[in-house]
């Protein structure tokens, strides 16, 4: 298929610096497609409420990632975006913000994100009420499924429909839920439903051991990894932090811990990231320091476009998708 007229456009001016490295890095992403290699894109940051899915849906859609790794803020914001967003509320001045308007915004129910104002009742609440009946009703059945089997299950569940004030096509989860896709979600815990989940346990309306913790989501990456592998595996990580940390150590345990000296290096990297190449700081490490783990080999296609993932992300994905 022929390119379209942002790759077009990608190729004839983006020729030096980060400009470079993003070409480059959409290009070895494509050739990992072509010769059979599956995805993992990790999403650290707030790219849900930034809106990625509207692209990163149709990435799902047309299979160019495999798997997920993300925070539980991604997984559950890009939900809190389908059911309440016209109740967001952007703040463009954010900079400028004094304290008593920090909390002025508080008392308003909007908790801010950048520039982005998530509305509590609106987001937080219309999902706690129905995902709550999902979880009772698991906890009942003796069932456990990780957090974002419990989302999916909302989802497809047609509970939410009322509610959608998006596109449902502009939804990643959604799209991911369609499919069934693996997903990670290390940390789940800090997220606003990772807390009203805790809250629950707290208050003896349901018990921790009905959630899946990290330890069997990083066993069911192993098992995942180790069946995908034939043709390679790549990374491509938007952000730093646990969101690309935790799945990415699935290599050096399999090898080291495991002793299965036969697994492959992951096949592909790529990150991007605003943060300052320093000393040590993950999200500020260059690729080579991870071979020193035994996370990539001496010969790993290794990218780092230094800017901002909500800039970046979408023209890569523009480019795959032949846009």
């Amino acid at each position: 298929m022929s390119k379209g007229s942002i790759s077009q456009f990608i190729e004839k001016y983006y020729l030096h610096f980060n400009a470079a490295a993003l070409v480059d890095a959409a290009k070895d992403y494509e050739k990992q497609l072509e010769q059979g290699s599956k995805m993992l894109v990790s999403l650290a940051g707030a790219m849900s409420t930034a809106e990625l899915g509207k692209i990163f849906a149709e990435m799902i859609r047309q299979d160019k990632v495999h798997i997920i790794s993300c925070t539980g803020a991604n997984l559950e914001e890009d939900v809190m975006n389908l059911v309440a967003h016209s109740h967001y509320k952007r703040v463009p001045n954010y900079r400028d913000l004094t304290p008593q308007e920090e909390w002025d915004l508080l008392e308003k129910g909007l908790n801010r994100v950048t520039d982005t104002c998530i509305p509590e009742e609106e987001a937080f609440r219309r999902i706690q009420g129905e995902i709550f009946k999902i979880w009772k009703e698991a906890e009942e059945k003796g069932e456990r499924y990780f957090p974002h089997e419990f989302l999916y299950k909302l989802l497809l569940s047609g509970a939410l429909e009322k509610h959608y004030e998006i596109d449902l096509k502009d939804s990643w989860m959604y799209a991911a839920a369609e499919k069934n896709l693996p997903i990670v979600v290390p940390g789940w815990e800090d997220s606003t439903l990772g807390n009203i989940f805790a809250s629950y346990v707290l208050k003896g309306e349901l018990k921790a051991s009905t959630m899946k913790s990290g330890i069997e989501y990083m066993t069911f990456l192993a098992d995942w990894y180790t069946d995908n592998s034939k043709n390679g595996i790549g990374f491509f990580q938007i952000g730093g932090g646990i969101a690309g940390d935790f799945p990415i150590c699935v290599v050096p345990m399999l090898y080291q811990d495991m002793e299965r000296t036969d697994t492959p290096f992951w096949s592909y990297f790529c990150q991007i990231s605003d943060s300052t190449t320093s000393y040590g700081s993950y999200s500020g490490a260059v690729p080579n320091e991870k071979i020193t783990w035994g996370k990539l080999d001496i010969n790993t296609p290794k990218h780092i476009i230094e800017s901002d993932a909500t800039i970046v992300a979408p023209l890569v994905f523009a480019y795959l998708l032949d846009m």
